[in-house]
């Protein structure tokens, strides 16, 4: 090899060492390769991975704050992908499709496939408890993340993130409205009062009992269904109801 060669061959051996050494003091450099987001300041992500419990014992700052700020983020991008993506759904049904992806269970999945479970930084207790599984734990650190992201990176960055992580929970909601609820908006739409339900029947031993309901929707306009429960019957008449009324 000659000289010129070797000294190469040097110089990259160097580099190479040089820039493992920079990653080994990046110890959730895992996550930020998962999110396709590296931080500006590192301490935000290791806060949001910091639970109350870790930080009470070392008396160091917790995810608590980040958890506040990223559920208010995530509310908002949830609100804007909703009404982007689903323009047909009226005011009532956005907000409980809202409601069903900003939820605990929800934000748990995505902060387990991220990985943030191996990654918390739990006190003695909630380790023990088994704290890295718990949905409410990890549903707070992916807020808590969310948070930390908006902050480094600004919202329309951020968004880009957060939007691609709940892409496959938006694409396999049901969004559409049981049919208690749609009756009850199409009543207020049409005649301006409340669907009335009232039980008419019931039959059978008490252990397989069927009833029977009926919904009143307006003068002249009513709904009948029957069920194992007063809720399957008053389901069953408000369907009932909606195809007297063409919905």
């Amino acid at each position: 090899m000659s000289l010129s060669a070797e000294l190469l061959w040097v110089e990259r051996k160097c580099a190479s060492r040089r820039l493992r050494s920079i990653e080994s003091m990046r110890p959730f450099a895992m996550i930020e390769q998962k999110l396709g987001y590296r931080f500006k300041d590192p301490v935000l992500l290791e806060t949001a991975l910091t639970h109350s419990s870790h930080a009470n014992e070392f008396q160091r700052g917790s995810n608590e704050r980040l958890e506040f700020l990223g559920d208010a983020f995530l509310g908002s991008v949830v609100s804007r992908l909703l009404y982007e993506k689903f323009p047909s759904l009226s005011e009532g049904g956005l907000s409980r499709a809202r409601s069903r992806v900003v939820s605990g269970s929800s934000f748990a999945e995505c902060a387990r496939g991220l990985g943030l479970g191996g990654h918390l930084r739990l006190g003695k207790g909630e380790e023990r408890s088994g704290g890295r599984e718990k949905d409410s734990v990890l549903a707070d650190a992916f807020e808590a993340l969310m948070g930390a992201v908006y902050l480094d990176a600004g919202y329309e960055k951020a968004f880009g993130i957060a939007g691609g992580l709940l892409e496959e929970t938006l694409g396999k909601g049901d969004f559409s409205p049981d049919p208690k609820t749609l009756l009850q908006e199409v009543c207020r739409e049409m005649f301006g009062r409340e669907p009335r339900y009232a039980t008419v029947g019931e039959e059978g031993p008490p252990h397989r009992k069927r009833f029977a309901v009926e919904v009143s929707v307006s003068p002249g306009v009513s709904g009948e269904g029957r069920g194992g429960s007063r809720k399957a019957a008053e389901r069953a008449a408000a369907e009932n109801a909606l195809g007297k009324l063409g919905r």
